[in-house]
């Protein structure tokens, strides 16, 4: 994917993999959040899959932060878009969400984006 080094390409694919996979558990945080006032408030900061979610967007930044220093951003961030792909996915094998043609012909599109753009 013109000559981008291992660790970095790594780094573009690995980076809304993390992103995606938090979305899953905010999702699985948001079954157990209660109301938004204090005690809903302090039972979610206790979440685990809200404290695994904000970890794991953590390593996510942190990963990011060193592929932005291989690559322009104008070249790194459409990778980001990988993200709107593997949520979908995830929630379909994961959580049992419906996943239409459409949603699927959408996915189709980004990838066939992203490979254009940087083919």
């Amino acid at each position: 994917m013109n000559g981008l080094s291992l660790p970095t390409l790594g780094g573009l694919l690995l980076t809304p993999a993390l992103i995606a996979l938090g979305q899953i558990l905010f999702k699985l945080a948001s079954r157990t959040a209660g109301d938004a006032d204090a005690a809903g408030l302090l039972g979610l900061a206790r979440n685990p899959y809200l404290l695994a979610a904000l970890v794991i967007y953590g390593f996510g930044t942190i990963a990011w932060i060193f592929v932005l220093k291989s690559v322009p951003l104008t070249v790194a961030y459409p990778f980001m878009a990988l993200s709107f792909c593997l949520v979908p996915v995830l929630g379909h094998a994961l959580l049992g969400e419906a996943m239409s043609w459409r949603l699927a012909a959408g996915v189709a599109l980004i990838v066939a984006g992203l490979l254009v753009g940087r083919g």
